[in-house]
């Protein structure tokens, strides 16, 4: 079978995300792509899949959801010994620059602030992996 014969790897994605439709949206922008999404409304729910085994390649969090915040998620996951490369963006209408300043400083990848551009958003996705095959943004569990 040549390299063009082999298809292309799925990305999977995580998007952690209170508000419905917004977390839809990504959804919807990231499946027209090479990526695979797990949508969830919550910081437990978020920590609980980045608590498993699973591949994650890239993580999507937002910073007010219930249970726990996107900072705490963020946080908790950089202490993971397979999540501590996983790449992370934080969106979130909390565009203050101590919100920024703290999410940079906890591990954060980048930061959006909503209302944000989600062609913008498939870019920075996009760039991630532009320059590791899939699976080489976190280490074994």
């Amino acid at each position: 079978m040549s390299d063009a014969d082999t298809p292309a790897a799925v990305r999977r994605v995580l998007v952690a995300d209170d508000e419905p439709h917004i977390g839809r949206i990504i959804q919807m922008k990231l499946e027209q792509g090479p990526y695979e999404v797990t949508l969830v409304a919550d910081g437990r729910a978020a920590l609980e899949e980045l608590k498993g085994p699973q591949p994650i390649d890239v993580v999507l969090l937002d910073i007010m959801m219930p249970h726990a915040s996107g900072l705490e998620v963020l946080g908790e996951a950089r202490a993971m010994e397979h999540r501590r490369h996983t790449p992370i963006i934080i969106l979130t209408a909390k565009g203050q620059d101590a919100d920024r300043r703290q999410a940079l400083e906890l591990g954060a990848t980048d930061f959006f602030t909503k209302p944000f551009s989600p062609k913008k958003l498939m870019e920075r996705v996009d760039q991630l992996f532009a320059a590791a095959p899939a699976g080489e943004a976190e280490a074994a569990p």
